[in-house]
C-alpha cells in the first residue's frame, strides 16, 4: 500500500480519517470496530488485499493484491439521515460509483437492485452496508466497496453466481486506483445530501439495470416470484408486475435477482 500516494489523491476528498493496510481479513470487519473506538464521520478503511472479505448473505468476496479497490467508509448518521429508509445506503453507494465510472472513465454501468453495479450486464463491483448498534441506538454506518479493476480480481467461474467483469477490460488502459477512490468519496458526499431528494430516486431509476425485463427474485431455496421490473419506490423497494398483472413490492432483505431467461 502506498500510503503517500493515498494521502495525496484523497487530500481534497470528504474522508476525515484513514486506516490502511496491506492485507487485511475484512475493511468491513475493521471498520465496525473503529466505530466501538469513536472513528470519525466519514473515516475510511481500505487494504490491498483482503483476505475474509464478504458480500450479502455472507457470500465470499476476497480481494487479490492490488487487482481491486476495496474499503469501507463511516457515516455517522445526522438526525435528519436517521429517518431516511436504510435501504437507500447501498444505492448512495452505487449512485456515487456508477457516477465516477461514468463521469471518469467514459464507462456505462447500472445499478442491479439491490447493491451491485454491472458492466455490460456482468458485475464489476459489490456493496455491502452494514449497522454498528448499542440496543436501539445506531452508531455509525459501514459501507463496503469492492470494485474489481483489473482481470486478476475475478475468481474462479465455479465460485460465481453470477458473471463477473473487471473496470480495466473497457478503459483499455491502467485505472489509478487512488484517484478512482477520490472522486467515489466525493460523489458519495453529494449523494448523500441529497438521499431525500427526487434527484436521488429518478436518478436511481435512470441507472437500475434490466428495467422492464422479466427478472427473478430468490427469496430462499424454495420460494421465488417472476415479473417485469418495473422499478423501484421511495423506500428502495423493488417493484415488479408479475404475468398476472399483480403488482408485488420486493423489500430489501436476504433475497437476490436474476436475470429470466
Amino acid at each position: 500500500m502506498n500510503k503517500v500516494a493515498l494521502h495525496r489523491a484523497l487530500m481534497h476528498s470528504p474522508v476525515s480519517q484513514i486506516r490502511a493496510f496491506t492485507s487485511i481479513g475484512s475493511t468491513n470487519d475493521e471498520a465496525l470496530q473503529w466505530i466501538d473506538e469513536d472513528a470519525p464521520d466519514f473515516a475510511l478503511v481500505i487494504a490491498d488485499q483482503q483476505t475474509k472479505g464478504r458480500g450479502r448473505l455472507n457470500r465470499a468476496w476476497i480481494t487479490q493484491p492490488e487487482a481491486s479497490l476495496a474499503f469501507s467508509v463511516i457515516f455517522r448518521p445526522t438526525r435528519s439521515e436517521l429517518a431516511a429508509p436504510s435501504a437507500l445506503y447501498a444505492p448512495l453507494c452505487g449512485l456515487a460509483v456508477c457516477q465516477t465510472l461514468r463521469e471518469s472513465l467514459g464507462l456505462n454501468p447500472k445499478i442491479k437492485w439491490p447493491n451491485d453495479i454491472l458492466l455490460e450486464q456482468q458485475k464489476c463491483c459489490g456493496i455491502l452496508v452494514e449497522a454498528s448498534w448499542t440496543g436501539v441506538q445506531l452508531n455509525g454506518i459501514v459501507m463496503g466497496i469492492g470494485i474489481n479493476i483489473t482481470a486478476q480480481a475475478i475468481p474462479p467461474d465455479a465460485i460465481l453466481r453470477f458473471p463477473a467483469t473487471w473496470v480495466e477490460k473497457y478503459t483499455r488502459q491502467p485505472v489509478e486506483r487512488f484517484n478512482l477512490l477520490a472522486q467515489i468519496t466525493s460523489a458519495m458526499q453529494f449523494w448523500r445530501s441529497h438521499m431525500d431528494s427526487r434527484e436521488f430516486i429518478e436518478t436511481w431509476q435512470k441507472q437500475l439495470a434490466f428495467r422492464g425485463e422479466t427478472v427473478r427474485i430468490v427469496q430462499n431455496e424454495k420460494t421465488s416470484i417472476i415479473g417485469i421490473e418495473e422499478g423501484i419506490d421511495g423506500l428502495g423497494n423493488l417493484v415488479l408486475r408479475e404475468v398476472s398483472g399483480k403488482i408485488t413490492t420486493v423489500e430489501v432483505g436476504d433475497v437476490s435477482l436474476r436475470l429470466e431467461d
